[in-house]
């Protein structure tokens, strides 16, 4: 692709990759534990929810939670707390997991059966970048009427994938979709 930024920022441009924003969205959109994992009631919760079942067990192993039946006991008990390190595998078990749940459900709403999903896209930050390296970009607005790509990168955590099906779904913008590459914000609802 021609109008890949090879050097982000090299001009003082800030934002972010458009399939991390839409990431971001999707994440938010798909709700989950609000509290946080390092206080009790928040690591109790995903522990909760990561094994009240045999698929969201095989799921959290998968994930990376690998703990034994003892420990999981002894920190329910109160007996034992987890480490930090026990803590981030606890928050990716639980992110990876929530992902896959809601993922099907969230590529049906946005899907729409064929429809799609209106996004906002807002440009990167230009205000650090001198005045003759600016480009022209507005707040711009278009339909995504195939998601599968999109959400299926987001609920495996593929970053590449992510960027990959971001250019696919920009590509529509026209000859103008190499300064969408990175933004500030994509906005959309389910």
């Amino acid at each position: 692709m021609p109008q890949k930024n090879l050097r982000f920022g090299l001009f003082g441009a800030r934002g972010i990759k458009g399939g991390d924003a839409v990431a971001a969205q999707l994440d938010r959109l798909a709700g989950g534990i609000a509290t946080p994992v390092t206080s009790k009631r928040g690591w109790t919760a995903r522990l909760n929810y990561l094994t009240r079942t045999d698929h969201a067990r095989a799921a959290a192993k998968a994930a990376g939670l690998t703990v034994t039946d003892r420990t999981l006991k002894a920190w329910r008990e109160g007996k034992r707390t987890p480490s930090k390190a026990s803590l981030q595998k606890i928050e990716r078990a639980y992110t990876a997991v929530r992902r896959q749940n809601v993922a099907r459900h969230l590529l049906k709403r946005l899907n729409r059966d064929g429809r799609g999903t209106r996004i906002e896209i807002h440009p990167l930050n230009q205000s650090q970048v001198p005045q003759r390296n600016k480009r022209v970009l507005t707040h711009r607005t278009m339909n995504v009427r195939k998601w599968d790509r999109l959400v299926g990168a987001w609920a495996a955590g593929d970053s590449r994938e992510l960027e990959a099906g971001w250019d696919d779904a920009i590509g529509d913008l026209g000859s103008d979709w190499g300064g969408y590459e990175y933004v500030t914000n994509v906005g959309f609802a389910a």
